[in-house]
């Protein structure tokens, strides 16, 4: 009776593994399916528009956790393999130092519209968008920083995809923005998904599970709520989620 028993739960064990597998390698497969439709999607515009002639700028606009520099990421990778060069300029090289952010007792709402320079993020556009050689800052997020001209924007590039949460923004300064893009999307993902995915993004620099939770819930969630409820309209707008 022992025996038949193992069998029986060794064999359900098996079932369930197997289940649980092809379930996790579906979810995998959908979301590839997703990711692979909005690439599709602003490819095919940005090659739309590149007949027109002259440099193209794109903003991927979006809540923090949304998947923006994801999207920009393979959507550059597709252009350039279609022979059409670009970068990604990320917007978080804009943070506001930690030290003036202490001074304006902001530093627990960085990340907010008001923690970044938005006068120096605008000259740049419109530096790019002239043409000129550029030198963009990076935002290291394990050490917490922006470095200054960590990337070159050559001259010569025909497209630049910009990626933030504030590109399509309502907002005083913020939506001065908006005529300087040629191409705009915006990936549109519910609340409860981006709580998650902003509280691994905290799991993942080593914080224990209470303060990722802290820190997603006291200011990125805020911050991604701001993004969804000042929105201004875009050409696409992605949903950043699995097909069902």
């Amino acid at each position: 009776m022992e025996t038949v028993f193992g069998l029986c739960f060794e064999l359900n064990c098996r079932f369930f593994i197997c289940d649980y597998s092809f379930k996790k390698g579906r979810e995998r497969a959908q979301k590839l399916s997703s990711l692979t439709d909005h690439v599709d999607a602003l490819a095919s515009l940005i090659h739309e528009k590149r007949a027109e002639g002259g440099r193209l700028i794109v903003a991927i606009a979006g809540a923090p956790g949304s998947g923006k520099s994801t999207l920009a990421k393979e959507v550059a990778r597709r252009i350039s393999l279609q022979k059409c060069p670009c970068i990604v300029v990320p917007m978080d090289g804009f943070h506001l130092d930690n030290a003036i952010l202490e001074d304006l007792n902001l530093m627990a709402r960085k990340g907010a519209p008001e923690t970044f320079d938005v006068g120096g993020f605008t000259r740049l556009i419109k530096a790019i968008k002239s043409g000129v050689d550029v030198y963009v800052p990076l935002f290291d997020r394990p050490r917490d920083l922006s470095i200054a001209g960590a990337m070159h924007v050559s001259a010569d590039l025909p497209v630049v995809i910009v990626e933030g949460n504030y590109l399509m923004f309502d907002a005083e300064g913020w939506r001065d923005l908006a005529p300087l893009w040629d191409i705009t999307a915006r990936l549109d993902v519910p609340l409860p998904e981006l709580r998650a995915r902003l509280i691994q993004r905290w799991l993942s620099l080593n914080h224990s599970r209470l303060v990722a939770t802290r820190r997603a819930e006291s200011n990125d969630i805020p911050n991604a709520q701001a993004v969804i409820d000042f929105a201004l309209p875009c050409d696409l707008t992605l949903d950043g989620q699995p097909r069902s």
